[in-house]
């Protein structure tokens, strides 16, 4: 499995992770869903699912434009 390595750059987050992998923990995070949901893990599940859920959707591409055109705007 290859080791997750972050960084930032011009302060946006690059991730080298494969997509099998990040498909993985997605598929890891949603089952933390479902289990938190049915009472079957404890809240640490939810909040480490929560902060992985976030650090995605910062990653797309819509959220990445989104956030280069406010800073465009802004300069």
């Amino acid at each position: 499995m290859p080791i997750h390595v972050l960084f930032v750059t011009d302060n946006i987050m690059i991730s080298h992770m494969h997509e099998s992998t990040k498909q993985v923990i997605d598929t890891a995070s949603t089952i933390t869903v479902v289990g938190t949901i049915m009472n079957w893990l404890p809240a640490a599940a939810a909040l480490w699912t929560i902060v992985w859920t976030t650090i995605r959707i910062y990653e797309t591409k819509t959220v990445q434009d989104w956030i280069k055109s406010r800073k465009n705007k802004n300069a």
